[in-house]
């Protein structure tokens, strides 16, 4: 039982600290308080005046700034390919999202869990725990985004049995076999929903020469993006700018011409699951045989896809309701239960 003490204690702790989850990513970040849940959901892009470095908005203002500012404003996303690409500017946006979720300034400073690719540099980890430490952590834990989205949908991580996920972000794609609470073998490549987001601009320009900005590529996807052939394909009207006039115009694009633009990246998660397959142990082979493939992260929402996928490795892929919020939710589960997921938390070369 415990005593009142105890229960003052911890009464005094939840006062004094406000313990984060932070889910970084390429493309959005979300922040999950201890206690309270998920309190922000904001696309990870900053706003800056080049001249004076002054910033003008982070997240979601940012966002609709993007391709559309004159020349003294950029907007920026400071992480590519999941990991910091801008320090300062990464450093600026988490401090700029953790006092968005705090709301009111508390006594201690947090101590704060990230989720990180599990293919991250020792380089790389120093960089995302310098930036969060000057952003204003007490202390900073990395967890790797297949666990925690693994711990998100409910995976018995700390079994003997595999269980294997493919989280698919806006900048990586990470496949790993998770059991007794760790990554038996992963497979992380640099290509995620930006890739994709980038292989439609690429073949709108080529076969129409039509320009068109990320934003606009993004919905396309959204729209009329598949990954397999669908029962009644689809048409949408797309606006760009003509590369031979310089005038606006518009062009009618089908699910058909978006599939075969996202061929490569598409193609390039097919082979990364295959290698991971291929890399799994026997006795692990057979779990994942019964239980399937979890899919979680934004990029798993491309139309299509786990049917893609079963076809492929003939399978059973399992594509999560919430995909978005795996990472965040399992992040926040370490947090709340910090002792018995302790030894999910990525060791570094100073442990």
């Amino acid at each position: 039982m415990r005593k009142k003490g105890d229960h003052m204690f911890s009464r005094l702790n939840n006062l004094f600290t406000n313990d984060i989850a932070i889910d970084l990513g390429t493309a959005n970040t979300l922040v999950h308080i201890k206690g309270k849940g998920i309190v922000l959901n904001q696309p990870s892009v900053v706003a800056l005046d080049k001249s004076t470095g002054k910033v003008y908005a982070v997240g979601t203002e940012a966002k609709a700034m993007l391709g559309k500012t004159p020349d003294n404003i950029e907007a920026i996303r400071p992480l590519k390919d999941g990991v910091i690409a801008d320090f300062e500017v990464t450093e600026y946006m988490l401090r700029e999202f953790i006092r968005m979720a705090q709301k009111k300034r508390h006594f201690i400073a947090p101590r704060i869990v990230i989720c990180v690719p599990s293919g991250i540099t020792e380089v790389e980890k120093r960089a995302v725990r310098d930036s969060a430490k000057h952003a204003g952590a007490r202390e900073v834990f990395l967890v790797a985004e297949p666990i925690a989205a693994a711990i998100g949908v409910g995976l018995p991580v700390d079994q003997p049995s595999g269980n294997m996920i493919i989280d698919i972000g806006g900048g990586t794609t990470e496949i790993a076999v998770i059991a007794l609470n760790g990554i038996v073998c992963d497979t992380s490549i640099r290509v995620g929903g930006d890739e994709m987001d980038e292989a439609v601009v690429n073949y709108i320009k080529k076969n129409h020469n039509l320009l068109i900005g990320d934003q606009t590529a993004e919905h396309i996807k959204k729209t009329v993006g598949s990954a397999f052939k669908l029962k009644q394909e689809e048409e949408m009207e797309i606006k760009g700018l003509d590369q031979v006039t310089g005038i606006p115009k518009l062009h009618k694009i089908s699910t058909l011409e978006i599939r075969e633009a996202l061929q490569e990246p598409i193609q390039a998660i097919v082979d990364a699951l295959k290698h991971a397959l291929e890399r799994t142990p026997p006795e692990l082979a057979a779990d994942i045989k019964d239980r399937g493939i979890v899919m979680t992260g934004g990029g798993a929402l491309l139309r299509g896809l786990p049917e893609l996928l079963r076809e492929h490795t003939d399978l059973p892929i399992n594509l999560m309701d919430d995909a978005l919020l795996c990472v965040v939710h399992g992040t926040g589960r370490i947090l709340d239960d910090f002792e018995k997921y302790r030894p999910v938390i990525m060791k570094s070369a100073r442990d």
